[in-house]
């Protein structure tokens, strides 16, 4: 039977339901390209069949090293429908550092964006079984027999009988890992029932309906992000947009103007420096004007806020495109008081919704594993004694 409150049920709902509204939007080449409920649920159902032939079952665990992809998020539900568990990796940490953990964690199942993440993957001294790429650019004269790309998998033809679904509510959806001072790795682990349950929070407290828009500016590398914008996504049923890379997120949101944000300390540190860089220099008569509009809203008179909010405020929130936002969360560690209060003198008020730093250490050993599809090595992953599937994480703070 079914469990209905995972991840993978979600996006069935929604397809189920509404399937012919947005679900996605990625922009490519300059164009947003659309892709509805039902599209997003068939995409991840080829997936599903493709992860099942080549061995990824219940428990294993599917690695992702890649920057915010559409392709990263429906193929983390794949594995998360076979009773699997998606492991991010934030492919911005330092390139050592990631092939440090990736040879401790010897991943079998690995989503890579593109070359570089690909050759990070073959440079390990046990490459892992299936690498999945969504860029062929610089790939096609590849002759490993491991990789597989995204584009030809969702071609395949589809077999609805050989999809079922295995995730159940107290499954692990996401696993974190990182490397710690002492070179050891740990682990956050999410379940699907704990995503859900403070997604719901958040959708009501914050009103969340279908026709949010939201920014995908970061991977889902963070905890922060699965819980407070994926499981949101998917239980609100708004869209989803996707920059054409990390270098255009910001141009991107000018363009956007999305309604939902959930950036981190970083995030808004990073806007506010663009802000700032934009304002005129200090003792011009422009600059004058600027800090009077943001500074001293409080002794402005109706007139002076309106002529405040229309010719000083709204253009800079154009700047960082938070026109439109209505929603602005930052995510896990708080921002100074002097940057909540510059944010709010234009308008926006960012309400904090705290991560939980539930990190455990885990124990490293490789095994032989044989699937019914072929022998590889295996890396079971247990957080001190306890099973990556079902350990117990940390609450809401």
């Amino acid at each position: 039977m079914m469990s209905i409150d995972t991840l993978p049920s979600w996006l069935n709902f929604q397809a189920s339901s509404f399937g012919k509204r947005v679900a996605i939007r990625h922009k490519q080449l300059g164009i947003w390209k659309e892709s509805t409920w039902s599209d997003s649920r068939d995409e991840v159902y080829r997936l599903v069949q493709l992860l099942k032939r080549k061995g990824f079952a219940s428990g294993d665990t599917l690695f992702l090293l890649t920057h915010p992809r559409p392709e990263a998020l429906l193929i983390s539900v794949a594995a998360q429908w076979l009773g699997g568990v998606a492991a991010p990796i934030d492919p911005q940490n330092d390139v050592e550092q990631i092939s440090e953990l990736f040879q401790l964690l010897k991943p079998v199942f690995l989503f890579a964006e593109g070359q570089l993440q690909v050759d990070l993957a073959l440079q390990l001294s046990e490459q892992p079984h299936l690498i999945i790429y969504a860029d062929r650019r610089g790939l096609s004269n590849y002759q490993h027999s491991s990789l597989n790309f995204y584009s030809e998998i969702i071609q395949a033809e589809l077999d609805i009988f050989d999809i079922r679904h295995v995730a159940e509510s107290e499954h692990n959806a996401f696993a974190f890992f990182r490397l710690n001072n002492a070179k050891h790795v740990e682990v956050k682990l999410l379940k699907h029932r704990e995503m859900l349950m403070q997604a719901r929070d958040l959708v009501s407290l914050e009103h969340l309906t279908n026709t949010e828009e939201a920014l995908v500016a970061r991977t889902f590398a963070a905890s922060g992000h699965v819980r407070y914008l994926l499981a949101p996504w998917l239980l609100a049923g708004f869209r989803l947009n996707f920059p054409e890379n990390i270098n255009t997120r910001d141009n991107d949101r000018r363009e956007l103007g999305p309604t939902l944000v959930a950036g981190t300390k970083q995030t808004y540190e990073r806007l506010e420096s663009l802000i700032k860089a934009r304002l005129p220099l200090n003792g011009t008569w422009l600059r004058a004007a600027l800090d009077w509009a943001i500074y001293s809203q409080s002794k402005h008179s109706l007139l002076g806020k309106l002529v405040a909010h229309w010719l000083y405020l709204r253009p800079l929130r154009d700047v960082i495109g938070f026109s439109r936002t209505r929603v602005p969360l930052l995510v896990d560690e708080p921002l100074s008081e002097q940057s909540l209060n510059f944010f709010k003198a234009l308008g926006i008020n960012i309400r904090n919704w705290p991560d939980v730093q539930d990190w455990k250490a885990v124990n490293v050993e490789p095994h032989t594993f044989s699937h019914s599809s072929a022998k590889k090595n295996y890396v079971e992953v247990n957080a001190v004694n306890i099973d990556i599937r079902s350990t117990p994480t940390g609450l809401l703070v």
